[in-house]
């Protein structure tokens, strides 16, 4: 399916391009989110007219996520879980949990924005984590796992 994207999309294009892509991609993420729009001949040209629009809205939404990056950046975040003797957790630490340790710190990010490259935590210690503010904006976020017995 052809679609026109209405905001940069990550390994997909730029604002204004005409891509294709898989229809259920299209159908089931791209559309409800409005992150795109059918690349019919008519919506071609809405999107040229309103491409002024557009590209104000992509930089203030970039502005907002490199000041929350500055904020956010370096910072340390403490969670508690039940540990055993060797430092190992008898559950594990997720991008929710992370997420609602950001919260309580004041930056409301959504767990879908943390990066967690070799998955849930299991061990007790620091842990540098990568979070996502806006597709060109990335930070470090350390992690450090309390264990209580």
């Amino acid at each position: 399916m052809q679609v026109i994207l209405l905001e940069r999309i990550t390994n997909l294009g730029q604002l204004g391009e005409v891509v294709k892509v898989r229809d259920g991609f299209a159908r089931n993420f791209l559309i409800p989110q409005g992150k795109a729009k059918r690349a019919t001949p008519e919506n071609v040209a809405e999107i040229e007219r309103r491409r002024a629009e557009l590209e104000a809205a992509q930089a203030a939404a970039l502005a907002q996520a490199q000041e929350g990056a500055a904020r956010l950046e370096g910072l340390m975040v403490q969670i508690t879980q039940k540990a055993g003797v060797d430092g190992k957790l008898f559950g594990s630490v997720t991008n929710v949990d992370v997420a609602q340790a950001l919260k309580a710190h004041g930056f409301d990010v959504p767990k879908a924005a943390i990066r967690m490259p070799q998955g849930p935590l299991k061990q007790v210690g620091d842990h540098p984590l990568k979070v996502a503010l806006h597709g060109e904006v990335v930070v470090t976020v350390t992690v450090s796992v309390l264990g209580e017995q």
